[in-house]
């Protein structure tokens, strides 16, 4: 028994904060359960893998805890220096984090690129780790005691002491709450790291920018291949507008990388250009809460996936 000089009071609550990251092949699940978690977009998702380029902090606020989520780029075996600069991006957050969450789908087997993680995760010896299966709603019962199986034996085979493995689905709102539940309690005590209402400290430009390649990566034809950048070139306040009727201008770039993907995005007559514009100014409005005014345009950088400039350019 403790000392009672070293004994908390029962009245006195521990209160936690710390970082928690979301890793797994790409389109596992993870930028869908951050939302989910902090209760609003702030990591754009898409059917498409590698739809998440920046760490995206999801801040949850609760009364005994904060916990911070970095939302990071799928982790894969790189065929661009973009590929490769993700990576080292994931690698980086796994070593500053308090816990990490691996996400792997239901829906799908485990397979050679959730074993390359695994092995990866292997080597990150001191942080604990929490075996998240998404996409539960996709499956009946036997399906997902299989993988909740198969998720066990490739820890133990891999030497990964897992602190829980729990089912999830972010979409149906199944067990959400659970998952901070488990990451809680794997923080270290201390006060909150940001100000209570603060969801996310991603740079309003960033997100915005996110939301336009979230609206143009939706539905494109497969030949278009994921050579997509938006770069916000301005964001102003409309000048000479009545206070209460603002109005604010933004000017953005969509990058591809040759020309002829240029009219994959703007459609016949710019008609798809159109309906991008239509549908990210309107998640952008809801994000910002002012009526916006959003001017496109199309631009290609040649290969800026392989050259190191226009990668600095475009922001990686």
């Amino acid at each position: 028994m403790a000392p009672m000089s070293v004994r908390k009071p029962e009245t006195e609550a521990t209160h936690r904060a710390g970082f928690a990251c979301f890793v797994g092949r790409p389109n596992a699940g993870k930028s869908t359960l951050t939302n989910a978690l902090v209760g609003q977009k702030v990591a754009i998702t898409s059917n498409r893998p590698q739809t998440t380029r920046h760490t995206v902090r999801g801040i949850v606020h609760r009364p005994d805890a904060q916990l911070v989520l970095v939302d990071t780029p799928g982790l894969h075996k790189p065929r661009t220096l973009l590929g490769e600069r993700l990576n080292d991006v994931v690698r980086t957050t796994w070593a500053e984090v308090d816990v990490i969450g691996f996400c792997l789908p239901a829906d799908q087997k485990v397979g050679p690129g959730d074993r390359y993680i695994a092995k990866e995760l292997a080597a990150v010896r001191k942080t604990p780790k929490v075996a998240i299966v998404t996409k539960t709603d996709l499956v009946d019962s036997r399906t997902l005691a299989e993988q909740l199986i198969a998720i066990d034996r490739l820890g133990k085979e891999l030497g990964i002491e897992w602190a829980e493995i729990v089912p999830v689905s972010a979409v149906g709102d199944k067990q959400v709450q659970l998952v901070a539940d488990l990451l809680v309690p794997l923080l270290p005590e201390g006060p909150a790291l940001y100000p209570e209402g603060d969801l996310t400290d991603e740079p309003e430009q960033v997100m915005v920018a996110e939301l336009i390649r979230e609206a143009a990566l939706e539905g494109v034809r497969d030949e278009l291949p994921h050579s997509i950048a938006v770069v916000v070139e301005e964001m102003l306040p409309r000048e000479g507008r009545p206070e209460d009727r603002p109005l604010l201008d933004i000017h953005a770039n969509v990058y591809i990388e040759r020309p002829s993907q240029k009219g994959i995005v703007i459609g016949p007559q710019g008609k798809r250009l159109k309906e991008v514009g239509i549908k990210s100014r309107k998640q952008i409005e809801a994000l910002l809460g002012t009526p916006v005014f959003l001017d496109l345009h199309v631009k290609v950088a040649k290969d800026w996936q392989r050259d190191p400039r226009q990668l600095r350019k475009l922001g990686f």
